[in-house]
């Protein structure tokens, strides 16, 4: 398959730039390849599917290095090719490092790895696609973070839990794809945005996934692992912690039981004896009805400990998430707190984790918010590796229907200064492993991909998918940058469409929060489905709502005087700024206050006539979004243009929808008409 709607950012379209078309066609004529590594062959092929797509040329490849024009190899291949400065640069880096040196002849990629030398190749293909001058280069770059992953929620028979856009691309009915070719492209995809590990089966691990780690199924993910491998990225599987019992001879599933952590070393044996390479496993345990440790009286660390043990001389590592919290608990209880949850769990057992266990936090308290403040826990615990956990799939965001340019929201998560080690412990820095002596740290998302043949459902969806590898490679690159980016490489140059699109991206975000849950509240959509506004509604609906809005106020006291305490969990001094009504900012204020709906917000508005208008304005902001595509109608191709299209027109039901149905039932609540005169039905 070769369209539009499938290559995503990997376009390749044709160079139209005069100048540049010259200087590309030198450069790309001889090509040198002086390593033999499985990725180094990746990158060779990748130059064969790009060039000829972007410059209607082709070029010859050999090991004559002094007579390319393009040489590329790992660093030790390369030596010769390298001053001393270049040399001493990639030594003081770490093995994902590449480095692109260009004079008017010959340009050189050098890595530290044949990975690295997949990256750097990707690298330069981006300088292409983007009309950047490449005679002159001087780059060096590595990943600022270890591990960068994305979580694949598929479930065997095809569905894909928070899916948004068709499919599976690995599992049909109860079976693993027979044509695996789609998977190549995936792996293709993130390689180019330095993606280097990959879970491929949902958290939530059903009864059949649960034979993945066994001889009925391991054949076929040896042969899915090898597709990732040519790619630098590195598989792991989300285990059953019941397993033993599920699958096994066993009727205990006791992580401190002998009899179970031998049949899980027996198990990790047999897994790499199929994969020498394999990651480890991912593991949600004790949570949403997910077996785990509490069922035997043990606690978390007791639970990965014993994994990590099996895992251990394999090199493997677990990904223990931190999603744990008591799903039935009463929430009219105003002293239970399911933002405390993950803190309340983990942080007293920092320290009693093994070395190669990762615990894996959501970047806020609660669950992918549109807006909430980030977890304390990050960094909370010095002694015990951590990644944080990102939302590429739009679960809480518009489920790829509404548009939502999730950039922006990462990078204000990443740039959060927790204080733990005073100014400038930033999660950025912590999550990088610059903080705490961690030995694996990192980032992950939830992947928003399925077999729609566009990836993403919505194509402007994969902005977010684009962003998030090129943004925790390089947490410093701007939203803005990262938009440019992914526009010029999916749709082009054109100063028309990149305006246009470059903005619907921005404001994105801002517009989602505008028409849906306010002020840091959260939630207030349809249980089960997460789409579309139910005010009311909550997960499990016998315990009431999220928003304690009644007659006289709305919010969460999450205070430590009078609240649930959740504000003790902070540093100062945001531990002080939350919990003081005069300091927490008015997008937080909801989240951590209970308040009269005629409060006063730092914007001079009170907090019933900030809902009026955000709602009013957001509905008008995508009104403003339609206007803005149609005016593309004739610089976009008609099928990605109908796509848009569309998803704009649900989004402006949804907006409708959200709009009337939270400004009706907080005027019936609060009693306060619209002091613009609006008619709310």
């Amino acid at each position: 398959m070769n369209s539009k709607k499938y290559n995503m950012w990997l376009q390749y379209q044709p160079i139209t730039d005069t100048k540049m078309i010259e200087q590309y066609q030198y450069f790309f004529t001889k090509i040198g390849v002086l390593s033999e590594g499985l990725q180094v062959q990746a990158a060779l092929d990748e130059l064969h599917a790009a060039v000829p797509q972007m410059l209607d040329a082709k070029f010859t490849v050999s090991n004559d290095a002094l007579n390319s024009t393009i040489v590329i190899g790992n660093r030790n291949d390369l030596a010769r090719f390298l001053d001393s400065e270049q040399q001493a640069k990639l030594a003081d880096m770490n093995d994902e490092a590449f480095l692109i040196a260009s004079n008017q002849e010959q340009l050189i990629i050098a890595g530290n790895s044949d990975v690295a030398v997949l990256y750097g190749v990707h690298h330069l293909l981006r300088l292409v696609q983007l009309n950047e001058d490449i005679a002159q280069l001087s780059v060096v770059e590595q990943p600022k973070n270890q591990f960068r992953m994305l979580n694949q929620w598929d479930n065997f028979d095809g569905s894909i839990e928070r899916g948004y856009s068709g499919q599976s691309i690995f599992y049909q009915h109860n079976q693993f794809v027979e044509d695996k070719t789609r998977i190549k492209d995936y792996a293709r995809f993130l390689s180019s945005v330095g993606i280097n590990a990959i879970s491929i089966n949902n958290v939530n691990v059903w009864e059949e996934e649960t034979y993945f780690i066994t001889k009925k199924y391991l054949p076929e993910i040896q042969e899915i692992a090898g597709i990732f491998r040519v790619y630098g990225i590195t598989l792991y599987l989300s285990i059953n912690f019941g397993s033993p019992v599920t699958i096994g001879d066993l009727d205990t599933a006791d992580p401190l039981d002998q009899s179970v952590q031998n049949w899980w070393k027996e198990k990790a044996k047999e897994i790499y004896d199929y994969i020498p390479d394999f990651g480890g496993f991912v593991v949600k345990a004790d949570s949403e009805n997910r077996p785990g440790p509490f069922t035997y009286e043990r606690d978390h660390a007791d639970g990965s400990n014993m994994l990590a043990k099996a895992l251990e001389p394999f090199q493997g590592k677990v990904i223990w998430r931190c999603f744990v919290y008591n799903h039935l608990q009463d929430w009219r209880d105003r002293t239970t707190d399911r933002a405390r949850a993950a803190y309340d769990h983990f942080k007293p057992l920092d320290g009693r984790f093994h070395e190669n266990v990762i615990l894996q936090v959501k970047n806020g308290p609660m669950d992918f918010q549109v807006r909430e403040p980030a977890s304390p826990l990050i960094g909370a615990m010095p002694n015990t590796n951590q990644m944080i956990e990102f939302q590429v799939a739009q679960e809480y965001t518009g489920q790829q229907i509404d548009l939502c340019y999730l950039i922006p929201q990462w990078k204000e998560i990443l740039a959060f200064d927790t204080h733990i080690k005073g100014t400038g412990t930033t999660i950025e820095e912590i999550v990088a492993g610059n903080i705490h002596p961690y030995k694996y740290s990192g980032v992950a998302a939830v992947s928003n991909i399925g077999d729609d043949e566009n990836w993403t459902g919505n194509t402007l969806a994969q902005a977010n998918l684009y962003g998030y590898g090129r943004l925790i490679w390089n947490p410093s690159l701007l939203s803005e940058q990262i938009a440019e980016e992914w526009i010029k490489q999916t749709f082009g140059s054109k100063e028309e469409v990149l305006n246009t699109i470059e903005d619907m991206l921005l404001n994105a975000w801002g517009i989602y929060e505008n028409y849906t849950a306010p002020l840091g509240v959260g939630w207030m959509v349809t249980p089960g489905v997460h789409y579309g506004p139910n005010i009311d509604g909550y997960e499990y609906s016998k315990w009431g709502t999220y928003h304690f809005a009644d007659r006289d106020g709305i919010g969460v006291d999450r205070t430590k005087e009078t609240g649930t305490g959740y504000t003790e969990q902070y540093q100062e001094p945001h531990r002080t700024i939350y919990n003081d009504l005069d300091q927490v900012p008015d997008e937080l204020l909801l989240f951590f206050h209970h308040v009269p709906y005629k409060y006063t917000l730092k914007s001079g508005k009170t907090v019933i006539q900030h809902i009026y208008d955000a709602h009013f304005k957001g509905y008008e902001q995508v009104e403003g979004l339609i206007e803005q595509w149609e005016n593309l109608r004739n610089y976009v191709d008609n099928e990605r243009f109908a796509n848009v299209q569309d998803r704009l027109e649900r989004q402006l039901d949804n907006a409708k929808e959200w709009r009337d149905q939270i400004n009706t039932y907080f005027y019936r609540k609060s009693g306060i008409g619209d002091q613009h005169g609006r008619t709310i039905y």
